[in-house]
């Protein structure tokens, strides 16, 4: 059956093949003949053509489009770079060449070498080697025992990846891979489709950081926020945490669809394969080489939980050593001014050594098999490194092109009147933005300025526009087949990308819906009295999303 349905696909794919092909070869015909009558780059004062126009989103908005039409994610992005050095070069090959891999801002080897990127990465290949070892011990193995017997159905096993989620929300690239490596063997167990437990592990990424008071998160939004605004950056923060619709009404979803059991769309389609056996739907299995490593020997439920915890308490502790904790800040300004990525390397090397450690005095594992660990871990994060070099590099890319600029004039000169429906407006805005860019950090700190500028003597407005500038910029973040975290959910789960992305799109699209309509209401509340407009406002968007889930219920079982 896997075989006539992958012959299908290959059938259906020639004729896009064809006509990708097509228009490839006639655009890049157009450019060399432009490179001929374009002159080379002098580097004094050059500017491309396409800087802070329209044309600056059209590189991430083509690998977008690429990747839900072909499935297929590398060459998606990497057209997208090349369509955007393109642009930069205004056609002069010679350039665009350079600007893809050596461009300052943007180059490909720039985004490898950036040190933020960078340490992402060894985090992500240390967090795997800690995976590899878990399973070389047998403690993952026991741990999936264990769960087994105190979880008794896959509404339990969801609610509990849930509520790790949750629990994990001081950043979200730890809350991505740790939750994926802990409840994988579990949902594993229980038959829940890696497409969903992608989508438990993304809603409670993003969604849970932007309502969490102590997270990296709440540092991006204090210091988004301009100082001469007169506004404190962190009260601020804190006032939109009411407001934020979409990151509450996510966890609401998720609740509803859990215990009513209702799946839709190409989810419904995951999770009844996942019920007959097969957890991925799609040919593509990635990680298919580590399934049934793990080792049953003496392997206890302690040898999983305790690095798990280490990590935890690890990452908590640098967090507030590199924000300067040591140094008299408060535990709260620490938070807001550490170095996520710095903390998290420095946390998993030290759980490294204390797992090595600790696993040797059990005598679980050896020094061959620990070391056999690094490279199972480091070809496991292989695909995700490469999806991640080639996003950031497709962003930096976008924004060599001034897309930040031109996003920002494009909001500030629609941000003039119905100012009711402002919170609204700056929703779907932003919405769609995070989406095309793919980061949902860039989009609030270009878009809080302007909400700040727009607002200056209603506060009540200013933070319902906040709260909805916060709200699209992770939903187009959640959503976004080139968003990190997106990308990071989808190693942690061992769930093929795209399936991902094709999967979840259809319920954060369902959320994003109600809180577009909780905006509007708030907007039009707070515009006539003031002040109040949550307390009608978040109530009456949740009863919407219960009676949209219902009707949708409703439907699926008709059609079953």
């Amino acid at each position: 059956m896997t075989g006539s349905n992958e012959q299908r696909r290959t059938k259906a794919a020639k004729p896009l093949k064809i006509i990708i092909s097509a228009v490839f070869f006639i655009v890049l015909a157009l450019f060399i003949v432009n490179s001929v009558m374009t002159p080379g780059h002098d580097g004094s004062g050059y500017k491309s053509v396409g800087y802070a126009t329209v044309l600056s989103l059209l590189p991430p908005l083509v690998s977008i489009t690429m990747a839900l039409i072909t499935k297929e994610v590398y060459s998606s992005l990497f057209t997208g770079i090349v369509i955007g050095a393109l642009i930069y070069a205004n056609g002069n090959l010679e350039l665009a060449y350079n600007t893809l891999l050596y461009n300052k801002s943007a180059g490909m080897i720039v985004n490898i070498t950036d040190i933020s990127h960078a340490g992402i990465l060894v985090f992500a290949i240390f967090l795997s080697w800690i995976t590899a070892l878990v399973n070389i011990s047998g403690g993952a193995t026991a741990f999936g025992e264990y769960a087994q017997k105190k979880i008794k159905s896959r509404v339990q096993v969801e609610f509990a990846t849930m509520l790790l989620g949750i629990i994990i929300f001081i950043d979200d690239y730890f809350n991505c891979l740790t939750v994926g490596s802990v409840m994988r063997p579990v949902t594993d167990k229980f038959k829940v489709s890696r497409a969903k437990l992608a989508y438990l592990i993304d809603a409670t990424a993003a969604p849970v950081c932007i309502i969490a008071p102590v997270s990296s998160w709440a540092a991006a939004v204090t210091s988004a926020v301009p100082e001469h605004s007169g506004i404190n950056g962190f009260t601020m923060f804190l006032r939109t945490i009411p407001y934020n619709f979409y990151a509450l009404l996510t966890l609401l979803f998720m609740v509803i669809t859990i215990l009513s059991k209702t799946d839709y769309g190409p989810m419904k389609v995951h999770e009844d394969n996942a019920m007959k056996g097969d957890l991925y739907t799609t040919p593509e299995r990635p990680f298919a080489e580590e399934e049934g490593t793990e080792k049953k020997a003496n392997g206890k439920v302690l040898d999983m939980v305790l690095p798990v915890l280490f990590l935890i308490i690890a990452a908590i502790f640098f967090m507030l050593y590199t924000g300067g904790i040591f140094q008299g800040k408060s535990f709260v300004d620490a938070f807001a001014g550490c170095n996520a990525a710095k903390s998290l390397v420095m946390a998993s090397l030290l759980t490294i050594l204390a797992t090595l450690l600790f696993y040797k005095i059990r005598n679980l594992v050896s020094f061959h098999d620990s070391m056999e660990g690094l490279t199972t871990g480091f070809k496991s994060m292989s695909s995700p490194i490469l999806i991640l070099i080639l996003a950031w590099t497709l962003s930096s890319m976008t924004n060599l092109l001034g897309a930040n600029i031109f996003i920002h004039d494009f909001v500030a000169s629609q941000a003039g009147g119905l100012k009711m429906f402002l919170p609204l407006i700056i929703f779907v805005i932003s919405v769609v933005l995070s989406f095309a860019t793919g980061t949902s950090w860039g989009i609030f700190t270009i878009l809080i300025p302007i909400v700040c500028n727009v607002f200056p003597d209603s506060y009540e407005m200013l933070v319902i526009s906040i709260a909805a500038c916060l709200a699209g910029s992770v939903c187009g973040d959640h959503c976004s087949p080139i968003s990190d975290t997106t990308i990071m959910s989808s190693a942690g789960a061992r769930c093929f990308h795209v399936n991902h992305v094709s999967t979840q799109l259809p319920y954060a699209m369902t959320v994003a819906g109600v809180s577009g309509f909780g905006y509007l209401i708030a907007g039009i509340v707070a515009y006539n009295t003031g002040s109040g407009a949550a307390i009608l406002s978040l109530p009456i968007s949740a009863a919407m999303l219960a009676v949209v889930m219902f009707v949708i219920k409703k439907r699926m079982l008709a059609k079953a």
